[in-house]
């Protein structure tokens, strides 16, 4: 993480005399986040960087990849640490599911490139590490009596980042344990049609070490309209998308939450994650369910300090 002028020591400081936008305070400086430990960024980086030579059908340029090679040392003892995961929470570390499921996401593209491009690599540890988070995630990260995926490793919370799940290829949308995740996700965690990021507010909410509520997060919705298209209900997918589409506004541009009681958009505006999400979903739905790769090369997002909460 940057600052705007490239600064890499982004510390964080409250603005105690400000109230906020709508009285949304605390009003922070600088972003606490470029301390944490988000395990999942291997995963994406990885992801990216195999499609871009799937669709070019280009080999790895040596050095690159030997900058891959070392980045996956890391990531070989990494995995097994708890992190802040996706949504850069400001409670304590957890075994995230998701970030999880994106180290294992690291392994497999990386045994990819070594057998579709010949690349060099210690192939067969990483096959065995690839294998043995699956098997972990599925044993721990995983409900059988609510059947879904959990936010992390023994909490009963659910969370939207498991939609990805059947997206990057970890489990297929057909895998009942896919299936029973998307309809606890619709069932438990949306408002209105539009999909939280997870529970917020209470105890059962204070995963994130915030107070209050936040607006349904935009990019989450888009993804259960493509893991709704996934296990074959595209109708719904594609009333879900309508409904996405219509909130923007007249110039096409959307944002970062709504709020479905307020009826209004919140957060970052306009934001470069909903749109990347939107145009995935289209291009999915465009094509069927089997129509692209992988949508993880956009799917970063960022928990914003100021103005995301209602109140």
């Amino acid at each position: 993480m940057y600052g705007l002028s490239g600064e890499r020591r982004l510390t964080e400081y409250t603005l105690a005399s400000l109230p906020g936008y709508e009285g949304s305070a605390p009003v922070h400086i600088g972003n606490a986040a470029a301390e944490q430990f988000q395990l999942d960024i291997f995963g994406e980086l990885a992801d990216a960087f195999f499609l871009g030579m799937e669709l070019f059908n280009i080999a790895p340029e040596p050095g690159r990849w030997q900058n891959t090679v070392r980045a996956l040392e890391v990531v070989e003892e990494a995995w097994k640490q708890p992190d802040e995961g996706i949504w850069e929470v400001r409670g304590p570390r957890r075994h995230f599911t998701h970030s999880k499921v994106m180290a294992w996401v690291a392994f497999d593209r990386s045994v990819k490139v070594v057998e579709r491009f010949g690349a060099d690599g210690p192939v067969d540890r990483w096959r065995q590490v690839r294998d043995e988070i699956h098997e972990q995630v599925c044993r721990e990260g995983y409900d059988p009596q609510r059947k879904t995926f959990t936010q992390y490793y023994g909490s009963q919370e659910l969370d939207a980042s498991v939609l990805l799940i059947p997206a990057v290829g970890f489990l297929p949308p057909a895998d009942e344990r896919v299936v029973g995740t998307v309809e606890a996700v619709q069932r438990w965690l949306t408002r209105d049609g539009f999909v939280d990021r997870y529970t917020t507010g209470g105890e059962s909410g204070s995963v994130d070490g915030l107070a209050g509520v936040e607006g349904s997060f935009l990019p989450c919705s888009f993804w259960l309209a493509d893991a709704l298209a996934g296990i074959g209900r595209t109708d719904e997918a594609r009333a879900l998308f309508g409904r996405l589409v219509g909130l923007a506004n007249d110039l096409g541009l959307i944002a970062e939450e709504y709020d479905p009681i307020g009826k209004r958009l919140l957060g970052n505006f306009p934001q470069a994650f909903t749109h990347l999400a939107l145009i995935n979903t289209a291009t999915l739905l465009a094509s069927g369910p089997n129509g692209r790769s992988s949508p993880t090369t956009t799917s970063r997002r960022g928990q914003q300090p100021i103005g995301t909460r209602v109140t």
